[in-house]
C-alpha cells in the first residue's frame, strides 16, 4: 500500500519486462496490469508516475501490435494525456507519459492518426 512498495514493485515490472520476453504471461494478465498501472497513474506522483510510464511502454513493446495492446492503449490515453498536460505534474512524470504516449502509440495504435 505504499509508495515505496510500488515503486519497489514498478522498478521490479521494469527490469524483468526490458530483460525478456514475457508476452504468454502478459496476455494472461494484462487487465490485472492494466488497473495496476492505472492506478499508479492517476494516484501516484512524480516518481511512481515515471515508473509507471516507463512499465507502460514496456508492457506496449512486450505485447506488440496486437488487438490487447491497442485495447491497453486506448484504455490509458486519456490519463496519459492528462499527466503530460497538467502543468503541476512533476517533469519526469509528464517526459515518461511522454514516451509511453509516442511509444504505444507506434506500436499499439491501428489509427494512422
Amino acid at each position: 500500500r505504499s509508495a515505496r512498495t510500488r515503486q519497489a514493485a514498478l522498478r521490479s515490472l521494469r527490469e524483468a519486462f526490458a530483460g525478456r520476453s514475457l508476452c504468454e504471461f502478459l496476455l494472461e494478465r494484462r487487465l490485472t496490469l492494466a488497473d495496476s498501472l492505472e492506478r499508479c497513474l492517476r494516484k501516484g506522483k512524480g516518481e511512481e508516475q515515471a515508473l509507471a510510464g516507463a512499465v507502460l511502454t514496456l508492457l506496449c513493446l512486450q505485447m506488440g501490435s496486437g488487438a490487447e495492446a491497442e485495447q491497453l492503449f486506448r484504455s490509458l490515453r486519456p490519463l496519459l494525456v492528462s499527466i503530460l498536460t497538467d502543468g503541476a505534474a512533476s517533469p519526469v512524470a509528464r517526459q515518461s507519459c511522454a514516451a509511453a504516449l509516442g511509444m504505444c502509440c507506434y506500436v499499439a495504435a491501428a489509427d494512422p492518426e
